[in-house]
This record gives structure tokens, C-alpha cells and sequence, in this order.
């Protein structure tokens, strides 16, 4: 490609040569995203990556792509997803550009002589958000059958620019566990637990250590998130990244030796090594990496991620703008707990609508007909019982909810069939996951494989009778067990097996969206183990956990914005009769700080209980279009498990949003947060509980605000901020 060429179109996006003394650089600008790329007799490689328009060059080396093939390998031996043979040897083919409808797209094809494969690297970007989507694709066009055994989808080397010590680079990385998701630490890339400093200039060997984290089967969330940040806190520059795959995913932090890049990130799907997944690529043949997306900014950490969400809203562009609207009830959590029966629904559906919700969900058990309710190992037909709802059936339960002016929400787990459900032996035994020839059985579960036409077949037959029947309009989607490495049957390898069903079971979904558009979808797998933007990027609500008690839920929905979007994370909120004012405004506040899912025995509190429910789902119906427009900052540092004080801000256009929970039951202990030089105590206005006693709030001497309740105890407040 000349560059007379690339220079033809420069508008909205463009690429440009520019000429160094040892490669070719050229320059792609799309909207607030500035990538330079260095070509020469070498791969291809990310040399430069900015926000805005300023083109800053380094002497980064690492390959835009790492492809290992079996009988290949890595041209330097080591176990990280670096140095690999097919990426040392790949040159430039072209470069092609193009904008549509505000979207920036960027090609870089690269070639193999030596194995005739061809790998293009697509950037997608927005005009507003410094940040790009990016898939990898790779196409056999030689004479002989090749077996892939690991396709990056991003490798970036430029993280440190001119100036930047890489020793001071921060790694903000998340993990969870079922009850306790989404806990965010911030640690020093070169240190005791992470990457080593040999670089001494006495030892002359490469790099091979990395900080890495991955992501196994189908739990994708369940135990290391597929999200991080790097930023150096000097200079203010920072890259936030996240895989966005429903099944294995791996990325690395690397260390390296040559040139500038002293760091490097890598980007993967399932790999052979760690995902027991492989796929052969016969002549013609190709195969695409899962999808993965970076933004950057020069502004710090937070910054970054207020671009990645920004970014996230840009990428579900095309879901419903009302689909963030709608308040739910939910009849579990803390109160039915799946036992469901017509009796114990009407009070609750009476005192949902009072209260304000828009939607009353049934949770699990509405299709038990066994007498000892033992439910588990015998769902998958999704019938309803008839000996729970009598008089009318399920029927008169949703025109009940229906009366009350709210959607009928049901829950079902449509990927598993139960052990001893009747379709474990109807449907075709190809309907479900093997290995080596032998069903797998994970907690008397089966799991569908969706790619066969029968298992996709049965949940559509499901979802249109259940819309069909009972008038749903709103889904809550749960998974509540994994089936490990994969599936074998008609695969080339257990992982690719596993891949080609979680593709399957996301183009099911589009296909179930697409026939019920007004249908709005919860994803939910036992609270949060499936968050992965791989199914946020198409469900419209995100549980956050299961976490049944309100103390311990305020570090999980403070933090929750790192991984998904405030206006897609619901919370719990469970106000009981057996609470004081102030824990039930407590477990309220939790819910606020996202999307406000209620559930409770609302039913059985006073007027003065009851009038705080009301008042948070006033509260709650004024700010959500604010939440579905805010970017999350964390005053107070990213909340911390045993932390006694917690705080979250949602930083939106019109306004900004604080919230701070207090659990220490000893003492009253102060709050301070940096919420910027423009706010003053006086900026802070409670909204929530609006005629609660308040909390004390002065300022510091380094311009920090101080937040102290007035007595100990567990309390919570939600404040508008209002800048000086």
C-alpha cells in the first residue's frame, strides 16, 4: 500500500505514512483514538497508542499477533503466548480502510510465506470514545492442513511511551467467587508477586515471566475477571482492556527485553494449553479469535474505564434504549427462595405494585410438581405445576400481575436439562454435551449443546409457549453449574467443541431477541459467574450476585461498574419487617447504586417500612436515566471486602451520584473521599433516605471531603452532587 494511497481519504478516520529511520510507520486516527503501527522487514507492531490526536512513536517490538501451530511452536521456548513462530514471521500484505454510519473500521493483513497463512487484524472504533473492538482472523491459503493451537486477538508492546519508567506501572486487576464477586486491588506490575527485574544488562535472555489471569469454560466470571487496567500514575497513561467471550479466555501482562516495551499485554481466547482447545485449519479453511477491546486514555485509571464504559454502551448501541428502564421484583431472594405457590404470590404481587415495580418476576420452583419440592435434577420441560397454583393455574398468577399494571417476569434455566427430567431420554443424545462418547453430568444436570438443531429447537419451542401463554415480558436467564472443558462430539478437540457451542448458544439468543424484541432478559449464573461482555453486550440486566445478606453486598454493587454497566447491574435489594429503618435504607442504597431489583416480604412491613420502600423506588425512577448515561469513579479507592466504609460515585452528564455505606457496628468512623477541587460540603445534598438523620460533612485541608454518621452502626446515603 503507497502511501499516496492511504493519504486518499482522510476523513472521518484516516491513515497516514510516516517515515523513521529504521521502519515504516503509518498512523490510523479514528475519532479520539490515535494507533500507529510499525511494518517493516518484521511484523507488524503497535508502536503508538493515544488519546486524541497526538502520535506518539516508540520503539515497541512486540507483534500485533501470536499464532501457535502444532509442529511450530514459539521461536524462543517458554510458556507465555509471546515469541511464537507464525508471529515472528508474519509481513504486511495490505492495510484497508473504511467508515460507515460513523464507524471506523481498520484491516491489517499480514502472510506467512513459510505455512501460506494469512492473518488480518480488524479494529473497530467509534467517533466519540478513545478505544477500539478488535477480532483476529486467520485463513489457510497453503497447500498443507494446519492444527491452531492458540490465536491472539490483540498483542500490544506499546504501553510505555518516551519519558514513562515502566517500573512504576500500576496493575489493577478483579476477582470473585460466587457471593463475593467483583473484589478490584491495584498492584505494582514489577514487584514481589508480580513480574521480576532481571534486566540488568548483564543476563542476555528474553523475557519469560507474565502476570496473567484466565477464564475456564462456561463460569466465565467465577473466579479471575477477563477485565484489567495498566496505567503509570506519572504520567497519567492508562489502557483498560476486557475479552468479551462467553467460554475460556486468557490475558497476559509480559515482560520484555528489547526496544522500549518493557512491558507487553496479550489478548487470547481459549488456547490449547489452557482450555484443552485446538482447531485445524485445512486449505481454504479459517478461523476468527473471540472478540476483545481496549480503551486508553492519559488521565489515569479511572479515566480508562470511563471510556471502557462509554465504549460498552457504544457496542450495545443496537439493544432497546428502555430496556435499563424497567424496575423488577423478584420474588426470591430472602423471601420465597423457590417455593412459590399462588397463596404466597397474590400478597406480594399487591404489595410490588404499591410500592412502585414495574415488572414482578417468579423465580425458581413455579414448574415443581413433586410433593417433597426436589425440583433439581427434573427440570428442562418448564411446565408449570398444577398443584402449586390451583384455582386458574399459573394463568391467573400473570393476569394477576397484569392487573396490577406490571410485566409477568418468570425465571427458567434453559441450558440444562435435569437428570431425571423426561427430555434426558427425548431428546437425541447429539442434543447434549459429551465426552468420549459418555453424556456430561455436572450436580444431576445435563448440559444442551447448541449446535445441534434439537436442543435449539426445544428452548425455542419453550420461550414462544411461555410468551405465548402466560404473556412474559421479562426473563431471568440462569445457569447455575458449568461443564468443564468442553465437549468432544463431532469436534476437533474438547475445547474447540465447547467454542463452537458458546457461538452457537449467542447466535440462538439473537435469533430468540429478534422474534420477542419487546422481551426484556436478565442474565443471571448463580448471581454472577457468566459477566463476561460476550453476554452483557446482549442481555439487558446483569445480576451481581447472590449474596443473601445486606452487609456484605455493599463491596460487590460498589465495585460492580468495573466489570458492567451501572444501569445493567442489579443489585438485591431485600427489605425486611425484621429490619431497622436503617438497615432497610441500607440494603436499598445497595440496590440504588445500579439497577434497583427488589425483592422482600414488602407485604408484611409498617407504614413507616413501607413508606422508605416507596420512597427509593421514587428516588431510583428519577435517576436511572442519569445512571444509563454515568461513568464510575471510585472516591475512596476500589471497595475493599472488610472495609467499614465504602463509597461509589456515578459521575453523569446532568449530575453526579454518591454513595457511602457504613458497617461498623463499634464506632462511627469517618469517610474521606477526593471528589474533585470544585466540590465543597455544601455540593452534597442526601437524597436518599431523604428524612434520615444525616451524616456529618466538612472538609480537609487537602481539599478531601469528610463523611462521618451521626452514630455507629450499619447506615447508608445516597447524595446529588453539585459542583462548586
Amino acid at each position: 500500500m503507497s502511501a499516496e494511497a492511504v493519504r486518499a481519504t482522510q476523513e472521518p478516520s484516516s491513515v497516514a505514512d510516516v517515515v523513521t529511520p529504521t521502519e515504516r510507520v503509518f498512523v490510523w486516527q479514528a475519532g479520539a483514538l490515535t494507533m500507529s503501527f510499525g511494518s517493516g522487514d518484521h511484523p507488524v507492531r503497535i508502536v503508538g497508542v493515544e488519546a486524541g490526536a497526538e502520535n506518539v512513536v516508540t520503539e515497541a517490538t512486540q507483534p500485533l499477533v501470536e499464532a501457535i501451530i502444532t509442529g511450530d511452536g514459539r521461536a524462543r521456548n517458554m510458556t507465555r503466548f509471546t515469541h511464537t513462530g507464525v508471529g515472528a514471521r508474519l509481513r504486511l500484505a495490505d492495510v484497508r480502510r473504511s467508515d460507515e454510519d460513523g464507524v471506523a473500521n481498520l484491516e491489517i493483513e499480514q502472510r506467512d510465506a513459510q505455512t501460506g497463512l494469512v492473518v488480518t487484524v480488524t479494529f473497530t472504533a467509534s467517533p466519540d470514545v478513545a478505544g477500539a473492538r478488535v477480532r483476529t482472523s486467520v485463513r489457510n491459503d497453503g497447500p498443507m492442513p494446519v492444527v491452531l493451537e492458540a490465536l491472539s486477538t490483540i498483542a500490544i508492546g506499546a504501553l510505555v511511551s518516551h519519558g514513562d519508567d515502566p517500573h512504576e506501572a500500576l496493575l489493577h486487576t478483579g476477582s470473585g467467587e460466587q457471593l463475593a464477586e467483583n473484589r478490584w486491588v491495584v498492584t505494582k506490575a514489577w514487584s514481589q508477586a508480580g513480574l521480576g527485574d532481571f534486566h540488568s544488562g548483564v543476563n542476555h535472555q528474553p523475557g519469560r515471566g507474565y502476570t496473567a489471569a484466565s477464564g475456564t469454560s462456561t463460569w466465565t466470571t467465577a473466579r479471575a475477571l477477563p477485565t484489567g487496567v495498566l496505567e503509570h500514575p506519572v504520567s497519567g497513561r492508562a489502557i483498560a482492556w476486557q475479552v468479551e467471550h462467553n467460554g475460556g479466555w486468557r490475558w497476559e501482562l509480559v515482560n520484555q527485553r528489547e526496544g522500549e516495551d518493557a512491558l507487553a499485554l496479550v489478548l487470547l481466547g481459549p488456547t490449547d494449553l489452557h482450555h484443552q482447545w485446538a482447531e485445524e485449519l485445512v486449505p481454504g479453511a479459517s478461523f476468527e479469535s473471540v472478540p476483545a477491546s481496549f480503551t486508553v486514555s492519559s488521565a489515569g485509571a479511572e479515566s480508562a474505564v470511563a471510556e471502557l464504559t462509554r465504549h460498552r454502551r457504544w457496542l450495545r448501541r443496537a439493544q432497546r434504549a428502555d430496556s435499563s428502564s424497567l424496575l423488577v421484583f423478584n420474588d426470591f431472594m430472602n423471601t420465597i427462595l423457590g417455593d412459590p405457590t399462588t397463596e404466597r404470590l397474590l400478597p406480594l404481587i399487591t404489595a410490588a405494585a404499591a410500592a412502585g415495580a414495574e415488572c414482578f418476576c417468579i423465580d425458581a420452583g413455579w414448574y415443581d410438581d413433586s410433593e417433597e419440592g426436589d425440583w433439581w435434577p427434573s427440570v428442562g420441560e418448564w411446565l408449570p405445576s398444577t398443584r402449586r397454583f390451583p384455582d386458574g393455574g399459573l394463568a391467573r398468577v400473570a393476569d394477576t400481575i397484569r392487573s396490577h399494571g406490571m410485566k409477568v417476569g418468570i425465571w427458567v434455566e434453559p441450558e440444562v436439562i435435569g437428570v431425571r427430567s423426561p427430555l434426558a431420554e427425548t431428546l437425541p443424545a447429539e442434543a447434549f454435551m459429551q465426552r468420549h462418547g459418555i453424556r456430561v453430568r455436572e450436580h444431576d444436570r445435563y448440559f444442551l449443546d447448541l449446535r445441534h438443531p434439537a436442543a435449539r429447537e426445544h428452548l425455542d419451542q419453550t420461550f414462544d409457549r411461555l410468551i405465548a401463554d402466560f404473556g412474559v415480558g421479562f426473563f431471568k436467564l440462569d445457569y447455575n453449574v458449568t461443564p468443564g472443558a468442553g465437549t468432544d462430539l463431532d469436534a476437533f478437540s474438547v475445547g474447540a467443541g465447547l467454542l463452537a457451542h458458546n457461538r452457537a448458544h449467542l447466535s440462538w439468543f439473537a435469533g430468540l431477541r429478534s422474534r420477542h424484541p419487546d422481551v426484556v432478559f436478565e442474565n443471571c449464573s448463580s448471581g454472577a459467574m457468566r459477566s463476561d461482555f460476550g453476554m452483557l453486550e446482549v442481555f439487558d440486566v446483569q445480576s451481581t450476585s447472590d449474596q443473601q445478606d445486606f452487609r456484605l453486598y455493599p463491596p460487590i454493587a460498589a465495585a460492580a461498574p468495573m466489570q458492567m454497566l451501572p444501569e445493567q447491574a442489579a443489585s438485591w435489594a431485600y427489605p425486611q419487617a425484621s429490619m431497622s429503618d436503617e438497615e432497610i435504607a441500607f440494603t436499598l442504597v445497595t440496590g440504588l447504586s445500579g439497577r434497583l431489583y427488589l425483592s422482600g416480604f414488602l407485604n408484611k412491613m409498617n407504614e413507616e417500612q413501607f413508606a422508605l420502600v416507596e420512597e427509593a423506588v421514587r428516588v431510583f425512577k428519577s435517576m436511572r436515566s442519569d445512571i444509563a448515561e454515568a461513568v464510575p469513579e471510585w472516591p475512596g479507592g476500589y471497595p475493599d471486602w472488610d472495609a467499614q466504609t465504602l463509597s461509589l460515585q456515578l459521575r453523569a452528564p446532568e449530575r453526579s451520584l454518591l454513595y457511602v455505606w457504613h458497617r461498623s457496628e463499634s464506632t462511627a468512623e469517618t469517610l474521606e473521599l477526593d471528589l474533585g477541587g470544585d466540590v465543597t460540603p455544601t455540593s452534597l445534598r442526601q437524597i436518599y433516605p431523604e428524612s434520615a438523620a444525616a451524616w456529618a460533612v466538612s472538609g480537609r485541608d487537602d481539599g478531601r471531603i469528610a463523611l462521618t454518621p451521626p452514630v455507629p452502626g450499619i447506615s447508608a446515603r445516597v447524595y446529588d452532587i453539585t459542583s462548586a
